[in-house]
C-alpha cells in the first residue's frame, strides 16, 4: 500500500518527460520546417539550394538518429533530400531521389500518418511521378497516381496533395483534370506556422493552373 503512490509519482514524472521530449521534437521539426521553405522557395541558384537542401536534410537526420521510432524526421529528411536531388540533377540527383524514397518507405512503415497531412504519399507519389521510369529511374506513373489518391484521401483540401495530383494529371496531359486539382490547391486552407510555404506552393499552383489552362483554350 505504501509504495502506491511512490508508483503514481513515478508514473507521471515519466508521462511528463515523455510530453516534454515530444514538444521538444516538434519545435525542432518546425525549424527543419522553416528551413526547408527557406531553401526550396526563396534560394534561387540552384548550387546555393542544393547546399541548403543538404543541410536541412543533415539536421533532420540528426533528429531521426534522437528518435528512432517517429517517423516525422525521416519524412522531412526525404522532403529535403528531393529537394537537393531537384536542384543538382543528373546521376547525383536520381541517387538523392531514391535516398528520399527509401526514407520514406521507413517512414510508411513506422506512421503512414506522421506529420498528419498525407505527407509521406505526397512525397513517394511525387517521387514516382517525377523521376524518369526503367531503366533509368523508378519513376512509375501507376504508383504514383496510387500515393497521390492515397494522399488526397487523407487530406482532400490540402495544399500540397491538390498541387502534386495536379502536376501529375499535367504530366499525364489530363489537363482539365490538373485544372480542377490545382484549383483545389489555391483554395487550400492556411497552414499556422507554414506561411512561407504555403505562399511559395500557391505561386506554383498558381503558375501550373495557367499552363494547364491555356492547354484547354
Amino acid at each position: 500500500m505504501t509504495h502506491k503512490p511512490l508508483l503514481a509519482l513515478g508514473l507521471a514524472l515519466s508521462l511528463a518527460a515523455g510530453a516534454a521530449r515530444a514538444d521538444a521534437l516538434d519545435t525542432r521539426l518546425d525549424g527543419v520546417a522553416r528551413a526547408w521553405a527557406h531553401a526550396n522557395y526563396e534560394i534561387t541558384d540552384k548550387s546555393a539550394q542544393g547546399e541548403a537542401a543538404a543541410q536541412v536534410a543533415a539536421d533532420a537526420d540528426a533528429l531521426a538518429r534522437q528518435n528512432p521510432g517517429r517517423a516525422e524526421p525521416l519524412v522531412w529528411e526525404a522532403i529535403a533530400k528531393a529537394t537537393e536531388a531537384g536542384a543538382k540533377g543528373g546521376l547525383g540527383g536520381l541517387a538523392l531521389a531514391k535516398e528520399a524514397k527509401s526514407l520514406l518507405e521507413r517512414a510508411e512503415k513506422i506512421n503512414p500518418a506522421a506529420l498528419g497531412d498525407g505527407s509521406v504519399y505526397t512525397s513517394l507519389g511525387s517521387l514516382y511521378a517525377q523521376v524518369p521510369g526503367f531503366p533509368v529511374g523508378f519513376g512509375d506513373s501507376g504508383k504514383a497516381r496510387n500515393y497521390l489518391q492515397k494522399a488526397l484521401a487523407a487530406n482532400p483540401n490540402g495544399v500540397d496533395p491538390n498541387f502534386f495530383y495536379g502536376d501529375f494529371l499535367m504530366r499525364q496531359k489530363d489537363y482539365a483534370g490538373a485544372s480542377k486539382a490545382l484549383q483545389k490547391a489555391l483554395a487550400a486552407p492556411a497552414r499556422p506556422g507554414r506561411e512561407l510555404a504555403d505562399k511559395g506552393r500557391r505561386a506554383q499552383a498558381a503558375a501550373l493552373l495557367g499552363q494547364a489552362q491555356a492547354k484547354l483554350r
